[in-house]
């Protein structure tokens, strides 16, 4: 980053104080809105790797609902694309054996390599869209068992991220530098 961007950047911006949480203010004992505190529930990796073998269900285990139709529609979208790659590999395919048929001894024309070509491209494009489905698959059990590890995850209150302008006298350069510290308190 050039100096003088840097300079700008920390002149522009103060030194912030930024909290992971906002302090919440004690209630008075006896308030009727006060509610006991459940523990939290502990969610097994397990259980919810082996639920999400079914697409969704180890989200809906780990109460991550909004996650259910993002799968679902990857899936479908990946679907439709690999059935419309299908189609038109499939319609190439059977293009290209009639030319072979009825005309021998002409693959050289540019017509036939065209076939080929759109053949080719549409059989590529058909297997990355399954691999792009393996991968929605494996992303799916990942994150699955990854939210269920970090369920009972608890972020301490004085979680605290502190950064500040910081300007310096370089004695070998003869420049002044600037740079940004960042303080992270925990």
């Amino acid at each position: 980053m050039p100096l003088r961007l840097t300079i700008w950047l920390c002149l522009l911006f103060p030194p912030l104080l930024i909290y992971g949480q906002q302090t919440v203010k004690a209630k008075p004992a006896g308030d009727p809105r006060d509610t006991i505190a459940k523990p939290a529930q502990v969610k097994s990796p397990r259980k919810a790797f082996l639920l999400s073998l079914l697409p969704g269900a180890g989200q809906f285990y780990n109460d991550k609902y909004w996650k259910i139709p993002v799968i679902y529609a990857a899936f479908a979208g990946l679907g439709y694309l690999v059935a419309y790659n299908n189609q038109n590999y499939q319609f190439y395919k059977n293009t290209e054996k009639t030319w072979i048929q009825n005309n021998p001894g002409q693959e050289s024309s540019a017509y036939f390599i065209f076939v080929q070509t759109s053949k080719n491209d549409y059989l590529h494009s058909r297997d990355l869209d399954i691999i792009g489905m393996a991968a929605v698959y494996v992303l799916n059990l990942i994150d699955a068992t990854v939210d269920a590890h970090l369920h009972t995850f608890d972020v301490s209150k004085d979680l605290s991220l502190e950064y500040k302008p910081d300007f310096t006298y370089s004695f070998q350069s003869n420049l002044p530098q600037a740079r940004i510290r960042f303080i992270l308190k925990f």
